[in-house]
């Protein structure tokens, strides 16, 4: 394959050169654990104290609030389990959304079969959770609430800091998975109303398998993975000490160059959706247009199967996906669209598109120029198309 046109940076992104510059030390000459007395393993535990501070800069808390993970799912887990563990005397009740990532609602499950109750709100067309609801479902027994961030498939930011409030307004800990967001928007825990918040390194140009969880002082979580005294007592297991400071640097650079990454991505975005929606009939653009993620295009192609495009568009150099990547050997169709009220023949023809800084528009231009002929051939050997256009004429 001569051209290769990546299109799926929701999925992961590609480690930033700088990135791997600065891991590269922790795996040869410094590859001391941070966790160990001596002083070699001392300037290593420096570092990745560092990589505290640079985080709790750009959320606006205090780096003792900081805890490294495996990255969001992990983060996802703890923040959840813990509370509903810690403050099992207070209550049993927690809200979510029907929009989450797998790693919540797949936690909220399992804790459902040990008698937890789970509120899941719905969401509205565009994928919103409308706060008059939220606090509608709050009961005396709520302990958590957890709303994602921004939504990994159709790109919705939600209205998190109104969601927040409604929260603590009534004693209860307000959650977000802020994986898709973290180093895409500017985000300040306190003036947000976020008491716990997940991050993964890889959605911006970090390594994979290293995250965080930001958990607001006095927050009472009981562990999720016992042994060491890493992390405070907090978060036992060596320290990743290498995946920690690319972590770091990723979250300086985007910080650095956040503001100028979004205008770019957003301006790509922006034609990719017009002329999607401009040249490709019977197509349906997912999630809200102006308040969603700046890299972002998530549609919907009737009379098609979303397997089959992926496939054609795979053939013509084009890597992009129909939902989470963590869903992607699953033959249903995704559960945000069927949520934010999609039937299941339209919901299974689903493409999303996600960019990066890295993403040209002749990028932009060939993907949907590939998109446009692979659409008409495959319509053209749909039956339902067939009729569709007969029934139409007529």
């Amino acid at each position: 394959m001569d051209r290769l046109i990546y299109m799926d940076n929701a999925a992961t992104t590609r480690v930033a050169p700088e990135v791997l510059e600065a891991m590269l030390p922790y795996f040869g000459g410094e590859y001391f654990n941070p966790s160990s007395t001596y002083k070699a393993a001392g300037k290593v535990a420096e570092k990745t104290a560092g990589v505290k501070e640079t985080i709790a800069g750009i959320l606006g808390c205090r780096a003792k609030e900081i805890f490294f993970t495996a990255g969001g799912s992990e983060s996802d887990n703890w923040a959840i389990k813990g509370v509903s563990d810690a403050l099992k005397d207070k209550g049993n009740h927690i809200i979510t959304t029907a929009i989450e990532h797998h790693a919540v609602l797949h936690t909220c499950e399992f804790l459902e079969k040990h008698g937890v109750e789970v509120t899941r709100l719905p969401v509205d067309e565009n994928g919103f959770v409308k706060p008059r609801e939220l606090e509608e479902a709050i009961r005396p027994e709520t302990i958590l609430v957890s709303v994602m961030f921004a939504n990994n498939e159709i790109g919705t930011i939600e209205p998190i800091a109104k969601l927040g409030k409604i929260a603590h307004s009534h004693g209860v800990l307000f959650h977000t998975d802020a994986v898709q967001a973290f180093g895409h928007v500017p985000i300040d825990v306190e003036k947000m109303n976020i008491d716990l918040l997940s991050a993964s390194a890889h959605k911006f140009n970090g390594p994979k398998g290293v995250g965080f969880l930001y958990v607001r002082s006095g927050t009472k979580l009981s562990n999720l993975i016992h042994g060491g005294a890493q992390e405070n007592g907090r978060r036992a297991g060596t320290v990743n000490a290498s995946g920690i400071i690319g972590l770091g640097k990723a979250a300086e650079l985007f910080a650095a160059g956040m503001e100028e990454t979004a205008s770019y991505e957003a301006a790509l975005r922006d034609r990719l959706i017009k002329r999607v929606l401009e040249e490709i009939p019977y197509t349906r653009l997912n999630g809200d247009p102006v308040h969603r993620l700046s890299n972002n295009a998530n549609f919907c192609f009737r009379f098609i199967e979303g397997e089959s495009l992926l496939i054609l568009l795979d053939q013509n150099g084009i890597c992009a996906s129909s939902g989470s990547a963590c869903t992607s050997g699953s033959l249903d169709p995704s559960h945000v669209l069927l949520a934010i009220g999609l039937p299941h023949e339209i919901a299974h023809g689903s493409l999303r598109l996600t960019i990066s800084k890295e993403t040209t528009q002749e990028d932009v231009d060939y993907t949907v120029d590939t998109l446009k002929k692979i659409i008409e051939r495959l319509r053209g050997m749909s039956p339902l198309y067939e009729d569709f256009v007969k029934n139409k004429e007529k």
